[in-house]
C-alpha cells in the first residue's frame, strides 16, 4: 500500500496499492445501479432451513451478515409455504442490497453484496433497497466495501430523511457518487478487505470457542459435586448511591456501570477485587470481575468473597448460575442478594478452588488477548474505508 502524493490528482484515494496511478471514475449510484422491487415479508413469514426461496430482511443487513454473503457459510431465512410474493425479482451473484432506514444514521444505507448464491433462489425484503450493476462496470466483490465506505457514508448522513428513523430511497441515490476504478484495482480491493472480513469471521469463532471452553469447564466445576454452602454464607453484598452523573470524564479511578468504565473518579470504593453484577434490567445477574482500585455505580451491586473463598471462584461460579427462579418485576427485571443468596451451591476445598480459577483464569487471559487482536482487525478495516475509497 502506498500513500497518494499525487496532489494534482482529485479523483483518486488516500491510500492506493503502489501499482496503479490514474484518476478514478466519478459515478451517481443512480446511473452504475438498477433498481427492481421488493417485498415486506416481516419475520413471522419467514422460517429457517427449508428448500424455499431465501428472503433477505433489513435486521440481518444490520446485524448477523458479513459485507459480502457466501451463502455457503451464511444463513438466510426462507419464505413459509403460503406467502411466496406475486412478483418478484431473483438476485444474482454481484448485486448489492441496502438497509432503507435505522434509527442511526450510520446505519442507513447499509449495504451488502451478493459474492456466492451456492446456487440458491434469494429474493430481497422488507425495508430493502436491491440493486444490480446491469453495465457490468463493477467486478463481484468491489460494490458491497465502495458502499461502505466512509465516503459513501459521509454524503447518506447529509441526504438521510427522518427524525426518529431516518430513511432513504432510489431517489436520494441520484444524490450519492462512487469512485470506480479499472476493474483491476477493484479486484485487488475487494481480495483484500475480503481476506480481512474472513479473518474477522475466524477470529469470532476463536473467540466463540474459548467462551465455550470457560463455561464448560466452570459447569463442569460446580457439578462435581453436592451443593454444600449458601452463597450468603459464601459472600457479602453491597449496593452504591453512586450516580453515573456524578462520575468525571478524567480521573484517577475507574467507575464502572452496566456497560463497562462510565467514567473516572479521584476516590475509590473497591481496594482489590471485587465482582460486580447487575441488578436490574436487560442484562440482569450479568457479573464480571474487576481487580484493582475501581468504585460501581448504582446500577450495579458489589460482591465481596468471605474468609476460606476465592472470589474468582465465585465470579465463575456465577457465570453459569441461573438466576431466573430470582428474578423479580415484570417490566423491569430484578434480582436480590436476599432472595439468591439463599441458594446453595458446591464450593470444594479452598486449594481446589485455586485450581480451578487459575486453570480458568489462563483461559480468561487468552479470551482477553483474542478480543483484542479482533478489536484491531475491525479498526484495520474500517481505516481501509476511510482511506481506499472515494
Amino acid at each position: 500500500m502506498a500513500n497518494n502524493n499525487n496532489k494534482d490528482k482529485c479523483n483518486v484515494p488516500n491510500l492506493r496499492f503502489p501499482e496503479f496511478s490514474g484518476e478514478w471514475e466519478k459515478c451517481k449510484v443512480s446511473e452504475l445501479l438498477d433498481f427492481y422491487s421488493t417485498n415486506s415479508l416481516c419475520w413471522e413469514q419467514l422460517e429457517y432451513d427449508t428448500e424455499n426461496i431465501s428472503n433477505l430482511h433489513y435486521g440481518l443487513i444490520h446485524v448477523g451478515l458479513p459485507t459480502m454473503v457466501n451463502l455457503v457459510q451464511d444463513r438466510l431465512p426462507n419464505i413459509k409455504d403460503g406467502n411466496k410474493p406475486k412478483n418478484y425479482e431473483l438476485c444474482k451473484e454481484g448485486d448489492v442490497a441496502f438497509a432503507d432506514a435505522s434509527e442511526d444514521t450510520n446505519e442507513v444505507a447499509k449495504a451488502i453484496e451478493f459474492y456466492n448464491l451456492n446456487g440458491r433462489d434469494v429474493i430481497c425484503g422488507l425495508h430493502t433497497i436491491h440493486g444490480r450493476d446491469n453495465k457490468d462496470r463493477t467486478v463481484v466483490g468491489f460494490k458491497g466495501y465502495a458502499f461502505s465506505s466512509t465516503a459513501f457514508h459521509n454524503q447518506i448522513r447529509r441526504i438521510a430523511q427522518g427524525t426518529k428513523i431516518y430513511s432513504i430511497s432510489t431517489k436520494n441515490f441520484s444524490e450519492c457518487y462512487i469512485g470506480i476504478p479499472s476493474k483491476v484495482e477493484q479486484a485487488k480491493i475487494a481480495s483484500l478487505l475480503h481476506l480481512i472480513d474472513e479473518r474477522i469471521v475466524t477470529q469470532n469463532k476463536i473467540i466463540y470457542k474459548l467462551k465455550s471452553l470457560i463455561r464448560g469447564i466452570a459447569q463442569n466445576m460446580v457439578h462435581r459435586g453436592k451443593p454444600n454452602v449458601r452463597l450468603s454464607d459464601c459472600m457479602i453484598c453491597n449496593s452504591s448511591t453512586l450516580q453515573e452523573s456524578e462520575v468525571l470524564e478524567s480521573g484517577t479511578y475507574p467507575v464502572y456501570g452496566a456497560n463497562g468504565i462510565v467514567g473516572y473518579l479521584d476516590c475509590y470504593a473497591t481496594l482489590n477485587e471485587a465482582i460486580y453484577i447487575i441488578k436490574d434490567g436487560s442484562g440482569v445477574g450479568t457479573v464480571f470481575y474487576v481487580a484493582g482500585k475501581c468504585s460501581a455505580a448504582g446500577t450495579l451491586n458489589t460482591l465481596q468473597a468471605k474468609e476460606g473463598y476465592s472470589l474468582q471462584y465465585l465470579y465463575y461460579l456465577l457465570t453459569v448460575f441461573n438466576f431466573e427462579p430470582y428474578k423479580t418485576g415484570m417490566a423491569i427485571p430484578h434480582i436480590y442478594f436476599k432472595d439468591y443468596g439463599k441458594a446453595k451451591v458446591f464450593c470444594p476445598s479452598h486449594s481446589e478452588q485455586f485450581k480451578y480459577t487459575k486453570l480458568l483464569s489462563t483461559i480468561d487471559s487468552k479470551l482477553l488477548a483474542e478480543q483484542n487482536a479482533l478489536v484491531n482487525y475491525n479498526l484495520q478495516k474500517q481505516y481501509l474505508l476511510r482511506q481506499m475509497f472515494i
